[in-house]
């Protein structure tokens, strides 16, 4: 066999193998996100809280800037969420730098409650609606906390925890296992346990496993896969992986919408919503498709009302210009961000 022919039936590992300065990259470029992340849990309880509202601010302009790309997937949000044909640019633009101030603040909150007492954290994350989350616990049945990528979504499974309820959160690992480890070392400090979506039959084993023990199972579905479509989500064609439905369906667990937002004063409020009455027919397949679309409409709401904390740092596809807006009132000319606060109550 012909070398040339030979380097066609190389493996991925084998190809990697082939470059080992990309393979370098990557690793340094974990090792900088590995530390970087290490240094700053290490000094955020040792900087004044002034000082640190300072470089909070910095952070967020400096971040801003730099990380483009990134950006611009906060630009592709604002678009699906308002659609971007009838919001003017300037606005549109302040609503993006809204959005990712919310990511930025979110991350320090977060790093902070490591440090923090269980009674801070509930303190300092208020809850509205606990009655549909403690009604959702008295069937003993298992609650699966349907969340998004909005606000500071970090915090629902350390504020459910600091109330003495046993979580864990579905998680996709980074390739990366050094990270990984320490990612899941710091949410075992807050009481929440790890379940990692790969491999998936052992994520299935350990959901239901939570679920029949009446645990709490965090999942953020708002993570499309590229590919095929199955779905659309606020008027763009998406693939959105039915996994947390069918899981729902055999353990017979509750499903409760929540989210945790931020106010103008940057208060934070874990939003419990009632749960969702699952669709049981008896046929499989179309109890499913059915559950799902309304794991979507719930998730679509949740965005339509806080679209400048839709944080979700992942590709997806362009909204199609054939899907007609499903919520006119955040599609009006002239809309001010203002207003944008004031249909949220």
């Amino acid at each position: 066999m012909s070398k040339s022919v030979e380097r066609l039936t190389d493996s991925p590992a084998e190809m990697k193998d082939r470059f080992p300065f990309k393979k370098f990259l990557y690793w340094l470029l974990y090792r900088i996100a590995e530390y970087s992340l290490r240094a700053i849990i290490f000094l955020i309880p040792r900087i004044p809280h002034r000082l640190l509202v300072l470089m909070t601010s910095a952070t967020v302009r400096v971040t801003f800037a730099i990380l483009w790309p990134y950006r611009k997937l906060m630009e592709e949000n604002i678009s699906m969420a308002l659609s971007d044909e009838f919001l003017p640019m300037e606005q549109r633009k302040t609503l993006v730098r809204r959005a990712w101030r919310n990511f930025v603040q979110g991350l320090y909150e977060t790093a902070s409650a490591l440090y923090t007492s269980r009674e801070m954290i509930c303190a300092s994350v208020a809850i509205e609606g606990e009655e549909y989350f403690k009604q959702a616990l008295e069937k003993g049945k298992g609650v699966i906390a349907l969340g998004a990528h909005l606000g500071n979504f970090t915090m629902i499974a350390p504020r459910l925890a600091a109330a003495g309820n046993p979580v864990s959160i579905l998680v996709k690992h980074p390739p990366d296992q050094r990270l990984a480890r320490l990612l899941d070392g710091y949410r075992a400090k807050r009481a929440v346990k790890t379940i990692s979506a790969k491999p998936r039959t052992q994520a299935a084993r350990q959901i239901l496993g939570a679920l029949r023990r009446n645990e709490v199972v965090v999942v953020l579905p708002d993570v499309f896969k590229p590919g095929s479509v199955n779905a659309q989500f606020l008027g763009a064609p998406v693939y959105i992986r039915r996994g947390p439905v069918t899981l729902a369906l055999r353990a017979g667990a509750t499903v409760v919408p929540m989210c945790v937002t931020r106010d103008a004063e940057d208060h934070l409020t874990l939003h419990i919503s009632p749960e969702i009455d699952l669709v049981k027919t008896g046929d499989g397949q179309e109890d499913v498709a059915a559950n799902l679309d309304l794991f979507i409409r719930h998730l679509e709401g949740m965005v339509r009302r806080y679209p400048d904390q839709w944080c979700r740092l992942s590709p997806h596809r362009r909204p199609s210009k054939n899907v007609q807006p499903m919520f006119s009132d955040f599609v009006q000319p002239g809309l001010e961000p203002k207003e944008v606060e004031e249909r949220r109550s």
